[in-house]
């Protein structure tokens, strides 16, 4: 489903569906300020739609399955289920910044036409490792959705949501563009002439 709302919205808004997402391409220098802020306002309010419109059509169901709401499952601890979803989130980000790399689509002219391919197998991926752990995460915006829509004893461990995937966020652009794209090396030589 990622690889399709990836495909669908790139040319509107160049599939930015995860506040996480929008926040390490800012800190990439890929997307504004203003653009990333407004972009992260429509996602979260997008994701609360989104989950209440689920839970109208499934009514039953919606309550059955727990609304869909993230938590840190039994057995796990607050620090392993914001770990993972700190290494959840980098695997995401990192993902969406080599599939996007202007570099590499120059390169490689079908880049483009097949980036959201790669985008959804890393959420497919990242789901198979921490649905047991939080119900996967890696979206603030669907998080908050679901937290929002069901309102139920889940607030305390909320944060995890949030925290995790802007720090897996930033954690992947910063290796990203200055350890792999070299953009360290690039401005300390700007610095220095």
């Amino acid at each position: 489903m990622i690889f399709v709302l990836v495909y669908c919205t790139a040319g509107i808004s160049g599939g930015h569906i995860n506040p996480a997402v929008t926040f390490g391409l800012f800190v990439a220098r890929k997307v504004s300020l203003t653009r990333a802020v407004a972009y992260m306002m429509a996602q979260c309010l997008g994701a609360m739609l989104g989950v209440w419109m689920v839970m109208i059509l499934t009514g039953i169901h919606y309550d059955q399955a727990g609304g869909a709401v993230n938590l840190v499952a039994p057995g796990y601890s607050k620090g392993t289920a914001l770990g993972a979803e700190i290494i959840g989130t980098f695997v995401l980000v990192y993902t969406v910044l080599a599939a996007t790399d202007p570099k590499r689509m120059a390169r490689d002219s079908h880049v483009p036409v097949l980036a959201p391919l790669p985008i959804g197998f890393a959420v497919f991926v990242v789901h198979l490792a921490l649905i047991p752990i939080t119900g996967t995460g890696i979206n603030p915006a669907r998080s908050l959705g679901a937290a929002v829509v069901k309102n139920a004893e889940i607030w305390d461990d909320h944060w995890i949501f949030w925290v995790g995937p802007f720090v897996g966020a930033l954690a992947a652009a910063v290796y990203h563009q200055y350890i792999l794209r070299s953009g360290a090396v690039k401005a300390l030589g700007s610095l220095r002439s």
